[in-house]
């Protein structure tokens, strides 16, 4: 039976976007399933006390782009540290992703776009004409997904996400869950691999 890894994420994220085509290739390896989820972060902080980038201390924000120059050089991916349009507001790209999804389309295509616009390519992923181009650009329906992105049940589908992430306990990005059981990080794949594995 094909097992399914329901994946939290915000487009926003450097550790979502250095998880991301890792999460792809340890699905593909395992015979799984993704179910892509994107959530709203900042809902997600206020239950579990996590704060955003600029309200951390100094020596948190500093070692965290030494950590992102680490694992930029380890995987071998293109990253800018301090991108010009981050965060971007990604409140309709995430929208089109799950529109994406409930049309039967490709939401973990999307995904990857917009995550390597905002840390890869310096596009502003809170543009509607970037989210247009970047549709097109994946081979999708740009006019389409931006319609279905203001539908109500898509809406309620990314409500419904950061929902299920709080009650399942998810406290960030990316969290990747496998029944009952949450990793959370890029540097936990390892650890879901060897749990789909067995």
């Amino acid at each position: 039976m094909e097992r399914s890894i329901d994946y939290y994420y915000c487009l926003n994220s450097p550790w979502s976007y250095l998880g991301n085509q890792q999460l792809a290739k340890v699905a593909l390896n395992q015979s799984a399933s993704i179910n892509y989820k994107p959530v709203k972060i900042a809902d997600i902080f206020k239950d579990s006390g996590g704060l955003p980038l600029a309200k951390r201390a100094k020596q948190r924000q500093d070692y965290r782009l030494v950590e992102l120059e680490r694992w930029r050089m380890h995987l071998d991916v293109p990253l800018t540290l301090k991108p010009a349009f981050f965060p971007a507001n990604e409140d309709l790209a995430a929208r089109v992703v799950i529109a994406a999804d409930l049309m039967g389309w490709n939401p973990g295509k999307l995904t990857q776009a917009f995550m390597a616009a905002v840390w890869a390519e310096e596009r502003n992923i809170a543009d509607e004409d970037i989210i247009y181009e970047i549709a097109r650009e994946t081979g999708h329906d740009g006019i389409a997904l931006m319609d279905k992105a203001g539908t109500a049940d898509v809406l309620i589908r990314y409500d419904e996400n950061t929902l299920d992430a709080k009650d399942l306990g998810v406290f960030g990005v990316p969290s990747y869950v496998l029944g009952e059981e949450i990793f959370w990080g890029q540097d936990r794949l390892d650890f879901l691999e060897r749990v789909l594995a067995k």
